[in-house]
């Protein structure tokens, strides 16, 4: 029988009281340093280790653990010391100082100091795709070799989140300071950070090794001596290995049959607590500059064949929340009033009749293709599959193109080789780091996948994002936001689907998962195989 979402948030919300009971429980005789390996499941497959320059989940998992950031944050939202351990923020909102700890060391031994904050600052704003995270950084100043003076040309609310793990980590300049493109640079593959572990192998399409670093910064951590991200392209194959206890930590799982299994499995619990500051989005994006699809009449029209109450109640049992904004209902900046593409054949047809593509003898207007996110079936591949025969019944034949691994669709999409596809794109806390990166014009980048691959281009888009981007005013910055959504909404770029509905299962005998607002996109510092049972 399949859980109600209304069940499966029960089933969560009681089995992370279990978990904090069992945390407590745990607490004391817990060995220092746990010998057992911890197994992380995945089905992506990482382009590389570097998340200074590539964005994603499969980077972010390894190299928060991998590379130590400025801050990090708890599960209200609060920041808290990192390699920083103490931070100003000046009354004009220009500028930040950052105060290092001194006893931070990258895994070669070699020192952490402000020049490395300056350098991987740099190169952020340079290469990231999330190029509004640090646009407003004018530079930054290292007075001495424990201070960085962050200098802003405006305003930047975001600023402190986006020192996140996930979002700055911090390189080794005197590594990646020698004159390579850091994007290719032969060290995302090797990384070398200051983080709680240090990389130790890499099996292409298999499995990522790391191991506890002797010398990290915080004493006493971390806790764990190794940690193995085994790679399992299918879910069903990943479900059964965390069911089997091959797999210790099942992060960022969904739909309702793998949720049901897990949350029965004896040796598992099951929360969709630590996903609040990642925001998942699921849509269908359009190549806007590939006729017909530079049309907004036409793409209007295939979302109006979407019919995304189906897709949400039906492909995906009502497990996930329906989206019908670029930004996600549980942020203070959502707006609800705005056109729901409510499915509407008539209206579809029409608005491709007059467009003048009209139907031949065989009842068909034009072909597309559609691509998807491999190794994600619920909310990519059953979707692309669904709207293929959607847009069959008003006279839009689909090919449904799949990529045998993730770098060949990224590829794919940020070289803007397609007609539609399907895509997971997250909001990341703020609008000024997840969102405006998809909508700016000036973010159409090539080669840079979660840029703006639509190559959508709308001037009071880009000006109202701005605008909101060095807005101090909360009131006003939610009215900007609005504007935006409103008009993106009606623009149709991207037709929206539905918010992920992420879980994380994991081993009862673990204690002290991070359940902040980035989950397991946390440095995993202090989890540790309690004195029950590991397996």
């Amino acid at each position: 029988m399949l859980l109600t979402k209304r069940q499966l948030l029960e089933l969560s919300t009681a089995s992370l009281a279990a978990m904090t009971i069992g945390f407590e429980a745990d607490a004391q005789g817990a060995d220092t340093t746990s010998q057992a390996p911890l197994v992380i499941g995945s089905t992506q497959v990482p382009r590389h280790f570097n998340g200074a320059v590539q964005s994603g989940i499969a980077t972010a998992m390894v190299s928060t653990q991998v590379f130590a950031s400025p801050l990090r944050y708890d599960d209200k939202w609060n920041p808290q010391p990192y390699l920083a351990k103490s931070w100003n923020v000046a009354e004009d909102g220009l500028s930040v100082i950052l105060h290092l700890v001194d006893n931070a060391v990258f895994h070669d031994g070699k020192p952490v100091t402000s020049e490395d904050v300056a350098f991987s600052i740099g190169v952020i704003r340079a290469d990231h795709p999330f190029r509004t995270m640090l646009s407003p950084v004018s530079s930054v100043e290292t007075p001495d070799a424990q201070t960085a003076i962050i200098h802003l040309s405006q305003p930047h609310p975001a600023l402190l989140l986006a020192m996140s793990p996930a979002l700055m980590p911090i390189l080794p300049k005197h590594i990646y300071g020698d004159g390579q493109d850091v994007k290719t640079h032969p060290a995302n593959l090797q990384p070398i950070g200051s983080g709680p572990y240090r990389f130790v192998d890499y099996k292409q399409g298999e499995a990522i090794t790391l191991e506890r670093f002797d010398k990290f910064f915080i004493a006493g951590r971390p806790k764990l001596q190794r940690i193995v991200f085994r790679l399992i392209p299918d879910p069903t194959n990943l479900v059964l290995a965390a069911e089997q206890g091959e797999v210790n930590v099942l992060p960022f799982t969904y739909g309702a049959r793998n949720l049901e299994r897990l949350a029965r499995a004896p040796t598992l619990t099951v929360t969709d607590k630590g996903f609040e500051g990642i925001g998942p989005l699921n849509w269908l994006a359009f190549n806007t500059a590939r006729k017909p699809l530079d049309d907004v009449r036409v793409r209007k029209a295939l979302c109006y064949a979407a019919n995304r109450d189906f897709i949400t109640n039906k492909l995906m049992a009502g497990t996930a929340t329906p989206a019908t904004s670029p930004i996600v209902p549980s942020s203070p900046f959502f707006e609800p009033d705005v056109e729901g593409y409510k499915l509407d054949l008539a209206k579809a047809e029409k608005l491709l009749d007059d467009v003048g593509l009209k139907k031949n003898a065989d009842g068909t207007r034009m072909t597309l293709t559609i691509d998807y996110i491999p190794g994600d079936n619920e909310q990519q591949r059953n979707v692309a599959e669904y709207l293929r025969s959607a847009f069959k019944r008003i006279g839009v034949a689909i090919e449904v193109r799949a990529a045998p691994d993730f770098p060949t669709w990224a590829s794919r999409i940020s070289s803007f080789d397609f007609d539609l596809t399907m895509d997971n794109v997250y909001n990341w806390g703020d609008p000024v780091i997840g969102v405006s990166r998809t909508y700016l014009s000036d973010n159409i980048r090539k080669g840079v996948i979660w840029s703006n691959t639509q190559s959508y281009a709308n001037p009071k888009v880009d000006q109202l994002l701005k605008d909101a981007a060095v807005e101090r005013d909360q009131g006003k910055r939610k009215a900007l936001y609005s504007a935006f959504q409103k008009i993106v909404v009606d623009d149709a770029p991207i037709h929206f689907i539905n918010v992920a509905p992420y879980h994380v299962a994991f081993n009862k005998g673990l204690a002290d998962l991070p359940l902040s607002i980035w989950g397991v996109l946390s440095p995993l510092d202090e989890l540790r195989w309690a004195s029950a049972a590991k397996k």
